[in-house]
């Protein structure tokens, strides 16, 4: 990119973003029967909510299929889940397509190797700062916040501050 990645996120119309290592940690903890216990980090899960409720199209694309997942982000207003992806272009393009988006007019974060088509599409490649070395080389922004630990937030608070969104409408002060 030959921008500063700042100049891009007033165009930003929507976001998309990875579970496990980006909105969880990358450790994490198993039950007995194998499934996994994520941790979610509610500075993240505040500003998804906020960003759905000022109108932004969420998309939360993971190869997990647990019903967790689904239940957490429907719980903060998310409508665009894709479980048991196992290959996020296909849900990516469906997501953009149903909201009449262009693949430019999306911040997509992800932190692995099933991540890097995505990104490549999209107009906002970031990651956290734990991200595999192929998608930092990729990424035109690593959060400073490691996955689980508040890289959501980080890159939906600068969008909405490059939008003059931030703290500027009711819904910013409540669940």
């Amino acid at each position: 990119m030959n921008k500063n990645f700042k100049e891009y996120l007033p165009h930003i119309k929507a976001f998309a973003f990875d579970v496990d290592g980006v909105l969880s940690a990358n450790c994490i903890p198993l039950y007995p029967n194998g499934e996994p216990m994520r941790m979610a980090n509610i500075k993240d899960g505040y500003v998804l909510q906020l960003a759905i409720k000022l109108g932004y199209p969420i998309a939360i694309i993971t190869g997990g299929k647990t019903a967790a997942v689904r239940t957490r982000f429907e719980g903060l207003g998310i409508q665009d889940i894709y479980l048991g992806s196992s290959i996020k272009t296909i849900d990516f393009e469906h997501f953009i397509a149903k909201h009449g988006l262009h693949p430019t007019d999306v911040l997509y974060m992800g932190d692995d190797i099933p991540d890097l088509p995505v990104m490549k599409l999209v107009g906002v490649p970031t990651c956290p700062s734990d991200a595999a070395a192929e998608i930092k080389a990729i990424s035109c922004y690593v959060s400073n916040y490691r996955g689980g630990e508040g890289c959501v937030r980080d890159v939906i608070e600068q969008v909405l501050k490059a939008q003059n969104k931030w703290l500027t409408d009711k819904h910013a002060f409540g669940w």
